[in-house]
């Protein structure tokens, strides 16, 4: 299975949504961002294209999505990606757990770990749980030193799911 995204119009993915109702699109202030998953190669022009490492839940029309975006070297793509098929999963028993992908990216260096959630304030409702304390105290964003895998500095996009009329 693979994901695509891209950004563009609200206008023109609302039209791109037409031809293929498989999209998801979604909206923070700045972009607007159509996702697909599945079998099928990107349909998109100027997309970005990921190979999935591990999919727990399906990935709904409605929801809030964190995207947690982590530049990783060459070398640690096996120990990043280990560490996940590892974890606890204590993400996916968090009330308001939609679905999680660890993407793996086919260009580039940037990995994502794209999370769906019921609203934002799941989300919050995660972020400051002892869970996510547990599950982020090696790596996580309280931690001074970063694991030796990292290859640039990590950041977060956060969207809202939407249904154009």
């Amino acid at each position: 299975m693979t994901v695509s995204m891209t950004n563009g119009t609200l206008n023109y993915l609302a039209k791109l949504q037409q031809e293929h109702p498989e999209l998801f699109l979604m909206q923070n202030q700045d972009k607007t961002v159509a996702f697909y998953e599945g079998e099928q190669s990107s349909f998109f022009a100027e997309g970005r294209d990921y190979e999935i490492v591990e999919a727990v839940g399906n990935v709904q029309p409605t929801g809030f999505v964190v995207m947690n975006n982590i530049p990783v070297s060459d070398e640690g793509r096996p120990v990043f990606e280990d560490r996940f098929k590892k974890r606890a999963g204590s993400v996916e028993s968090m009330d308001g757990f939609q679905a999680i992908r660890i993407l793996r990216p086919v260009k580039g260096n940037t990995y994502v770990v794209f999370t769906q959630w019921r609203n934002e304030q799941s989300f919050e409702d995660w972020k400051n749980s002892q869970a996510f304390e547990k599950a982020h105290e090696n790596s996580g964003p309280q931690h001074k030193e970063k694991p030796s895998f990292i290859d640039g500095k990590p950041y977060i996009t956060k969207y809202q799911m939407i249904q154009p009329d």
